[in-house]
């Protein structure tokens, strides 16, 4: 990881930390007066300024403790608050206890996943084991919920709707951010000279997916995402049983 400067503000990609949190504001504001689709769309806005603000800083040179303070709890409210709220006025409300319980899991969990990041992320370089995520990201944990309001309207559903899988849903990510199960960042991708031209052509057909049906495309690939790193462990651990003992 990057030396951090301390106490230096950078105003570029504090600024993207804050559109990211006027996005997730703007989501808790349009839950509670019932535009759920606008909700939804303002927490995919929300992620996209998440990803940005942090690139912008590696790539300036303006990565600091403070930004990193600042992007936690910014997450908090946009990856946390605001998909909980979403979910639980959209969906979780007509299951009584279990459905504010599942919210304010959804809320702990995500504080829980990035305290542990924070911690993480302050260690030394050579004492992490690896650049891959520990727990699902909650950016992609919120992407979760968010798309599923959007595939639900795609499917014709206008209003509140009450389904058990919701429900699950939101147990079942809040779960996968404590976990440590292990998922790839793709912050540090390394493509070999002689592959990006194929590369370049990946990420233009990925694009034309995601942008074909974009409720249907952006839910199963967050979803598809969501069950990877359980999958990968699963991979891994069945590649090791089947691996021949050393002498």
């Amino acid at each position: 990881m990057e030396l951090l400067q301390p106490n230096r503000f950078f105003l570029l990609p504090c600024t993207l930390t804050l559109a990211s949190l006027f996005s997730g504001f703007y989501s808790i504001v349009a839950s509670i007066n019932g535009d759920f689709y606008p909700a939804a769309v303002a927490i995919i806005v929300a992620g996209v300024f998440d990803g940005l603000d942090g690139r912008v800083a590696r790539m300036t040179g303006s990565a600091s403790g403070f930004g990193m303070q600042l992007d936690s709890l910014c997450d908090l409210v946009s990856f946390g608050v605001a998909p909980a709220l979403l979910a639980y006025l959209w969906a979780l409300r007509p299951y009584g206890r279990y459905g504010w319980l599942a919210a304010f899991l959804y809320v702990a969990a995500t504080a829980l996943r990035l305290a542990r990041f924070n911690t993480i992320a302050e260690q030394p370089p050579e004492k992490q084991k690896s650049h891959d995520f520990v727990g699902l990201p909650c950016p992609a944990a919120a992407g979760a919920i968010a798309t599923m309001v959007m595939f639900f309207r795609f499917l014709g559903a206008e209003e509140t709707v009450k389904h058990l899988s919701i429900l699950l849903l939101v147990y079942l990510l809040s779960y996968l951010m404590i976990s440590v199960h292990r998922y790839l960042s793709f912050k540090k991708v390394s493509i070999p000279r002689e592959k990006r031209f194929q590369a370049v052509v990946g990420i233009i057909l990925a694009m034309v997916f995601l942008a074909s049906e974009p409720p249907v495309t952006l839910f199963f690939t967050a979803l598809c995402y969501a069950a990877s790193g359980p999958l990968l462990e699963i991979y891994q651990l069945t590649r090791r049983k089947n691996q021949p003992p050393t002498a």
